[in-house]
């Protein structure tokens, strides 16, 4: 199941959007910390962002910029206003897609659908390398060096969230966030238990000290 995360200051269309992706079959998380929306975003583990042009504080073109400098991840900029100089902004600051409101429910999904199977054409299931340990989110394994380790959906997760944000930090509390939308309330101590079983899943394939603590910032690989 693919996840989206959606960045909409209204709160009527992002009901009704997220309404629409999860009867399509999508995971979806809806970006609440206007403050510090590229790091929700990238905290967010998502395959796709769905991204607002018109925010109420940092608007959407630098929301793209910055989760842009950090992550491959596509983005389809969504906005209200008609003209050329917003698509062409948005294709300069590296999105992927650009839809303009009101838009067809069905081409959206269309839209996203395609990005998807472009972006993880290899494998629709969206499988992530790094380090020499291979994790694939749908049969919910990693593999390293001819051994594979069976992963719950919440280590599943983390693994997906610190791959896709290999070479720097994430913290504790994306960890949480990224638990919390598998719909279980995982405090402090839950994420290091959960922790703790994923370092041993991997340290029995032979990938020990692949997920590093950063005392007092969270974890990397």
């Amino acid at each position: 199941m693919y996840s989206i995360c959606l960045v909409e200051d209204d709160e009527k269309i992002r009901y009704e959007l997220n309404e629409l992706l999860t009867k399509y079959g999508y995971a979806c998380t809806c970006a609440a910390d206007f403050d510090n929306l590229p790091a929700e975003v990238l905290g967010s583990g998502c395959d796709l962002v769905l991204l607002d042009i018109n925010l109420p504080r940092f608007d959407g073109f630098y929301v793209c910029r910055e989760v842009r400098k950090r992550s491959a991840v596509p983005i389809i900029m969504v906005t209200s206003r008609d003209g050329d100089a917003d698509e062409l902004m948005s294709i300069n600051l590296g999105a992927d897609d650009y839809i303009s409101k009101p838009y067809n429910p069905q081409i959206l999904l269309a839209r996203i659908e395609s990005l998807l199977k472009r972006t993880y054409k290899n494998d629709a299931a969206a499988v992530l390398s790094h380090g020499g340990l291979t994790l694939d989110i749908a049969a919910g394994h990693a593999s390293y060096d001819g051994k594979s380790a069976e992963l719950t959906r919440n280590e599943s997760r983390m693994l997906h969230l610190l791959i896709r944000n290999a070479g720097h930090i994430v913290s504790r509390t994306d960890l949480i966030d990224a638990l919390w939308q598998t719909d279980e309330f995982i405090d402090d101590n839950t994420l290091t238990v959960n922790i703790h079983r994923l370092r041993s899943k991997l340290a029995d394939i032979g990938a020990e000290d692949f997920i590093k603590t950063r005392r007092g910032q969270g974890y990397s690989v």
